[in-house]
């Protein structure tokens, strides 16, 4: 995977499973500026700037009307 599906989130910003919502101001910029489309099962890399970096799927939240991203917060890079 190349760093044009980087994209930044806020690992604090989750839902009840733990699904980090792709809905923040910042991903939203990088989305936009990388021309990505948030489709199901969609592979990204999630990089805070911090430090922190996950791999994660995306899927759609049916229940909030928005995208999230599955990850495996065991493997969360710092």
């Amino acid at each position: 995977m190349n760093n044009r599906n980087k994209i930044f989130p806020d690992f604090n910003n989750t839902d009840k499973h733990g699904r980090v919502r792709l809905n923040n101001h910042g991903t939203l910029i990088d989305l936009r500026g990388k021309n990505i489309v948030l489709k199901e099962n969609l592979e990204i890399i999630l990089d805070d700037d911090d430090g922190l970096e996950a791999k994660g799927i995306v899927r759609f939240s049916n229940g909030e009307n928005i995208w999230v991203a599955v990850i495996d917060w065991n493997v969360l890079k710092q």
